[in-house]
């Protein structure tokens, strides 16, 4: 029973960012339960990668490109995806970015509102736009990727335009879970802390930012891609099927503290 609520045989899920890291480990952990892939990345290398990774484990998977911030391509996107290849049950926003060590001071529009532009409304296009149809159908799951820096503010780095899309991505899953609980949609969240990722490895490098990192963490490490994924495959499988609006740290005891 209890092994059977993690079979996604024959669902579709779509990743957004799959080309590598969390989206694509995701992709991976999703496709071992059973689901059929389709990932799509703004990077058309990477999503090459990510593909020919997935089919080299004999894994059916599509590959779209796709800019999560621009609102139109995002639903057009939704809509040939489901055409072609019939209904996507499973959602996974997950395509984000970060950006330089910033005073909040010294940081310009253009810095900020490129973060905002993907992070959090990157992932509201994607929501709305895979959402809708899954509110029409009745039946859905919804897992986006937030961060424990939606809950904390990072130190020693500066990062305001980061740690604010994180933070309204949680709130923003847990408005849209509330909205479609009635109408068979699920929308969750995962928060990690810092990811054995080329994302955070560029920051890590720095003993001034990772040895204050690991002071913070009670595990004393950072955590890998794969550890996200499996805590998204629970929140999109039928084994979370009685919890929607749940953000889930996955951050190796970092915001205990």
């Amino acid at each position: 029973m209890y092994k059977e609520s993690y079979n996604l045989k024959g669902k579709r899920a779509f990743i957004t960012g799959g080309g590598r890291g969390i989206g694509l480990c995701s992709a991976d952990a999703l496709a071992e339960a059973g689901a059929n892939i389709v990932i799509s990345d703004i990077d058309e290398k990477l999503l090459e990668e990510g593909m020919s990774f997935l089919r080299s484990k004999n894994y059916q998977v599509e590959g779209f490109l796709l800019n999560v911030a621009n609102a139109s391509a995002t639903e057009e996107l939704a809509e040939q995806v489901e055409d072609k290849l019939g209904p996507v049950d499973i959602l996974v926003a997950n395509a984000g970015i970060a950006g330089p060590d910033t005073p909040a001071e010294k940081m310009t529009d253009k810095a900020w509102q490129r973060i905002l532009d993907i992070n959090l409304n990157g992932v509201f296009w994607s929501c709305r736009a895979f959402g809708r149809r899954m509110v029409e159908r009745q039946q859905g799951a919804i897992v986006t990727v937030g961060s424990m820096s939606g809950f904390i503010s990072n130190k020693p780095q500066k990062q305001v335009n980061y740690n604010s899309s994180k933070a309204a991505v949680h709130h923003l899953t847990r408005s849209l879970a509330g909205e479609w609980a009635d109408r068979g949609v699920r929308v969750n969240s995962v928060a990690p802390t810092y990811v054995n990722t080329l994302m955070s490895n560029i920051t890590a490098k720095d003993s001034q930012y990772f040895d204050v990192w690991m002071q913070g963490t009670p595990m004393r490490r950072m955590i890998e891609p794969e550890e996200v994924a499996a805590a998204i495959l629970f929140l999109a499988s039928p084994a979370a099927s009685a919890i929607t609006g749940a953000i889930l740290p996955v951050d190796a005891g970092y915001t205990v503290w």
